[in-house]
């Protein structure tokens, strides 16, 4: 029953890590019953969809130091408010955060309490699962940009990883935004996301990727990259760039890498860090609304969610193996 003032306690199904384990294969969810009850200023959600992201695996498997257990994993969701202030009450909402499912409990439930700051309107235009599926790749593709200056018309736009959600998500902003995209990827393939605009793709396994992209820009180098990926690509992605180019990272397999510093001055560089985990729920709210005008002109599209990439809470050890296997499809847990 919807509750408009009262702050009861609901019976809540969540997705539990026990323990820090060593391999994703060793993670080992477990559905508990908890009692959940909204603190000041929040709100109590039924939950219809949660993405299940990348982040939840490294944080079980301790990349996250900071990460509690035990806990609820899960920081992207869909739902409805059924309990908080009377404006709010049956508001169909989403969010996600960079706390949720690190360092407090989580979404992968059936209910979930947080700020009432922190949740967004949901587009109409998209069913529960879509919107859930949102969060944390297009909220980390805008703060890149966001940070490093928006994609303008005139400008070339190199991005690494482009077949992943962030890169996928990052192509449809700048397209958005009129921007020119080279898309750099590990095979021969053609670009499967939603863009707005053409996107040129590199094969970097048979192709020099420095090389291509000066050729594409008579010379002149990107604009701006967003580098997925990390070291691999980071001295390709730094040779590439323009005068005052603007490089973004987001991700590391190895955490040393090789800096020509006088390239770097003498280009008038920028390298911007992102790491979505630095933004509590609130501040990320307000990067997701910033969003919604573009999935309701549908210049922004949701990733597409397959029937078969729907697990329910009980399943939930599969949809993290299918994370962790570096599934393409977007994974959701269905209370």
């Amino acid at each position: 029953m919807l509750s408009e003032n009262k702050k009861s306690a609901v019976e809540a199904r969540c997705v539990r890590l026990n323990a820090k384990v060593a391999t994703s294969a060793e993670v080992a969810p477990a559905v508990e019953r908890q009692l959940l009850s909204r603190g000041d200023g929040e709100v109590l959600i039924e939950i219809k969809a949660a993405a299940v992201n990348p982040s939840d695996i490294k944080a079980a498997t301790g990349l996250m130091p900071y990460a509690v257990f035990p806990r609820t994993s899960g920081r992207d969701y869909a739902g409805v408010v059924i309990e908080g202030p009377s404006s709010m009450i049956g508001r169909e909402v989403f969010g996600s955060s960079g706390d949720l499912g690190i360092r407090r409990d989580g979404t992968h439930a059936s209910h979930l309490a947080v700020e009432a700051d922190a949740v967004v309107e949901k587009p109409k235009n998209l069913s529960w699962a879509e919107t859930a599926g949102i969060g944390v790749p297009f909220v980390t593709a805008i703060e890149g940009f966001r940070r490093a200056g928006m994609p303008e018309r005139q400008e070339t736009v190199v991005i690494f990883g482009v077949t992943g959600k962030v890169g996928q998500a990052a192509v449809q902003i700048a397209t958005w935004r009129g921007a020119r995209v080279i898309g750099v990827a590990r095979k021969h393939e053609a670009y499967g996301g939603h863009t707005n605009g053409p996107v040129e793709m590199i094969d970097s396994s048979t192709t020099d990727v420095v090389a291509r992209v000066r050729e594409l820009t008579n010379g002149k180098g990107a604009n701006i990259v967003f580098n997925t990926v990390g070291d691999p690509y980071f001295q390709a992605a730094h040779k590439l760039l323009a005068l005052r180019g603007r490089q973004i990272l987001i991700s590391a397999i190895d955490r040393i890498v090789q800096f020509n510093i006088l390239e770097f001055y003498r280009g008038q560089h920028s390298y911007f860090g992102i790491d979505s985990l630095g933004l509590p729920s609130i501040p990320t709210g307000a990067v997701l609304r910033e969003l919604v005008p573009g999935f309701l002109s549908e210049h922004l599209k949701p990733f597409p969610i397959k029937p078969a990439a729907i697990y329910p809470l009980e399943d939930a050890k599969a949809a993290f193996l299918a994370v962790a296997g570096s599934s393409r499809d977007r994974i959701i847990l269905r209370p």
